[in-house]
């Protein structure tokens, strides 16, 4: 069965605001038609190479006055048909909660999914919660933007093990931004935004021959920020030597300019949300 992938039509989104250290409402301002048009450019693309590889995007509207709406990562945690969905931190995005719902809702009534349910503590979707379908566990950031109540929440609700990474930087602000978990099994990663004891965490889960090493470049690049259909890696402009690596290790890599969702702190996999994930029965378990 093809992946199914969510995306939000980009007609409302521009950048107005910051909330994180990558948002530049000066760059945005400077030429907003442009930039609207370069915008609408590099989503009709991402959806395109989505589809190429094999995968069904369904699209739902946007809210006027809710531009991050475009990164339905953040939405909600979607995994065996069920939809935990996000309780936003910033002001500035909880208006996105109720458009999110009903989208969410009409999916249950479509049969995509089985289940919504609103989570209890602020927690912002797959953007803190990456499954990782190898090992049977959700990755689970906390920090900037989820609190650490929501683990356990997490671990309840799926029935599925959890291991926490707290975040060590507002500039890597969500989880999917400095980790990625690949097909594979491998983890591509940008060390220095998590804590020593994610870094420990990590490391005693996965064996060193399946960790990745983003650099700086690669980070502040966004391309850890990806989106991974099988054999293929989608991600913003990666630079050669990332494509040589993850290339060794079996991957084609689909580069697009993603630059102008880059001006608001997000790329290819904030801009998606899989909602045909499923897991095997596990244990339930919460690594504190």
């Amino acid at each position: 069965m093809a992946a199914q992938i969510l995306m939000t039509d980009p007609a409302h989104y521009r950048v107005g605001y910051e909330i994180n250290p990558w948002m530049r409402p000066d760059a945005w301002s400077a030429d907003p038609a442009g930039n609207g048009r370069a915008a609408l450019a590099a989503w009709t693309a991402l959806k395109a190479a989505i589809e190429e590889h094999g995968a069904r995007v369904r699209v739902i509207p946007g809210l006027a006055g809710q531009p991050d709406m475009v990164f339905p990562a953040n939405a909600a945690i979607v995994l065996d048909g069920k939809a935990l969905v996000s309780r936003f931190r910033c002001a500035e995005r909880r208006g996105e909660e109720p458009g999110f719902l009903a989208a969410f809702q009409a999916l249950k009534a479509e049969g995509v999914l089985d289940q919504v349910v609103q989570i209890d503590a602020v927690q912002e979707g797959a953007g803190d919660c990456i499954w990782d379908a190898g090992r049977g566990l959700f990755w689970v950031g906390d920090g900037p933007r989820s609190s650490p109540d929501a683990a356990p929440i997490i671990a309840r609700h799926f029935g599925q093990e959890v291991v926490r990474l707290p975040l060590a930087s507002e500039r890597y602000y969500h989880l999917d931004t400095c980790f990625c978990s690949l097909p594979g099994g491998e983890i591509l990663y940008y060390p220095p935004a998590l804590t020593p004891e994610a870094l420990r965490r990590l490391r005693d889960v996965v064996p060193a021959t399946l960790l990745i090493e983003a650099t700086q470049a690669d980070a502040e690049g966004f391309c850890v920020n990806a989106v991974a259909l099988g054999g293929a890696i989608i991600v913003a402009r990666p630079g050669p030597d990332l494509k040589r690596r993850l290339g060794e290790r079996g991957y084609r890599v689909v580069g697009l300019d993603l630059s102008p969702f880059i001006l608001s702190g997000g790329a290819a996999f904030c801009m998606t949300l899989r909602l045909d994930l499923e897991s095997a029965p596990a244990l339930v378990t919460a690594n504190p």
